[in-house]
């Protein structure tokens, strides 16, 4: 045991050599020399918001619209749907950015990326530098704003915008569309995943060291025949195979515990076995009864060639919807140096705000005009949309391809499948594209 002037005396020692190491941080600690810099506090006057972005808004409403994605009238509504999740106070030492301008460099940062003008390249890393200078907003302030604003927007529109069916008429609805634009019955919807590149997060070894040789995490999405995503899954580490990405999500489980309302097996037209609703996906995925994928692309027979022309149709669904949300919202296109957790809210705001523009006509002519998306001629022929012409992103890059086995159910009903294609269901121009 310690006399009482021991402990005394250790605890008169721990304080002094508290007090040294605390004087001695401040004697190297960089003093600040100035409390906000003088062109920050001009930011009323000559930041973007109010200088730039009201001329636009005045008297060119078509650069306004490439300026946020948005159209101005559907700018003022995501603003009051967010107001009361991001609203600030004023205090007495400075004023509260504003609404508008917390929401403007938000879409503007999703908006952007910043590319090397000698090579004509995607720069790893995120703009909050140069929308510093455009916004006059500190860098350390841009970092805690975006997140907190694309988790607004996610949070006001997912429920109107990015709801999952949950009913037998709105699948059917779903599986009449498919039929309808793109001759392939009973389909629930175009299934695929992209690797959305993040700088390596602290202490995460290998986890999210993805086949591409780069850091990422996955989103798995579905897509409806009118190009909107009906489901999203954001977060996976990019080592995770995409059948690992699948079973773990909460679609594979829904799916299999019948907690969806999906309908019931049906035949397809004009014939009589009952085959599950489906959805279509490429090669990356396992053949499931509810999962549809391409024949193996070695010895195929004529028959199976019509059937992944047939599957490849449908499936150009997601691939535009990955295309145009990458071609839109640049963000996608680079690496980002965010931690995987702010990365995810940024992209479930990409995907809510996609549907949220596509369901509004005014900003939907500007973010997807005629000829964006992939058409087919009456002779089959397909034009492709505009956003193939941009130039591929190696960091928003699809999954990889791995062989898996089959079931014996699975095989039946991709069997099942093919023989309609190549009989009651067939197309009078299938046998020119095989």
């Amino acid at each position: 045991m310690y006399s009482d002037e021991q402990i005394k005396a250790a605890a008169l020692l721990g304080l002094i050599l508290l007090r040294r190491r605390q004087n001695r941080r401040r004697r190297y600690r960089k003093k600040r020399t100035i409390w906000v810099r003088k062109w920050i506090q001009n930011r009323s006057r000559y930041g973007a918001t109010n200088t730039l972005l009201k001329e636009l808004r005045e008297g060119d409403e078509a650069f306004y619209k490439n300026f946020l994605r948005l159209s101005s009238n559907d700018f003022d509504y995501l603003l009051e749907k967010i107001t009361p999740l991001i609203q600030k106070k004023d205090t007495f030492m400075r004023k509260a950015i504003t609404l508008a301008e917390r929401l403007v460099v938000t879409l503007r940062y999703l908006a952007t990326v910043k590319v090397c003008a000698l090579r004509k390249k995607i720069i790893l890393g995120d703009s909050f530098q140069s929308l510093m200078y455009l916004f006059r907003i500190p860098t350390n302030t841009l970092s805690q704003i975006i997140p907190e604003v694309c988790k607004a927007i996610y949070d006001v529109l997912k429920d109107d915008y990015l709801k999952m069916p949950n009913t037998e008429a709105e699948w059917t609805k779903i599986a009449d569309d498919f039929n309808t634009k793109w001759n392939f019955p009973n389909c629930l919807g175009s299934l695929d995943g992209k690797h959305i590149n993040i700088k390596a997060p602290p202490n995460s070894g290998s986890l999210y060291f993805n086949y591409k040789g780069a850091h990422s995490i996955v989103l798995m999405a579905l897509a409806d025949a009118n190009y909107k995503f009906t489901y999203i899954n954001v977060g996976s580490p990019g080592r995770d195979s995409d059948g690992g990405v699948y079973s773990n999500c909460s679609l594979a489980d829904a799916v299999t515990n019948n907690l969806l309302n999906i309908p019931n097996e049906r035949p397809l037209p004009g014939r009589s076995t009952a085959v599950p609703f489906v959805f279509v996906a490429d090669d990356a995925f396992a053949l499931q009864p509810h999962i549809m994928k391409p024949f193996a692309f070695r010895n195929q027979s004529i028959q199976e060639r019509i059937f992944n022309y047939r599957l490849s149709r449908a499936r150009r669904i997601i691939e535009n919807v990955f295309g145009i949300c990458s071609a839109r919202f640049r963000i996608l296109r680079r690496s980002v140096e965010l931690v995987p957790k702010k990365m995810k809210i940024i992209v479930c705001a990409i995907a809510a705000l996609h549907n949220f523009i596509m369901s509004r006509k005014e900003s939907a002519n500007m973010y997807a005009p005629q000829g964006t998306f992939d058409v087919e001629n009456e002779d089959g022929t397909i034009i492709r949309g505009n956003w193939r012409n941009e130039e591929n992103s190696q960091h928003f890059v699809p999954l990889e391809r791995i062989p898996r086995g089959i079931s014996l159910e699975a095989k039946n009903v991709r069997d099942e499948y093919k023989n309609y294609f190549c009989r009651e269901g067939e197309v009078p121009w299938q046998r020119n594209y095989i």
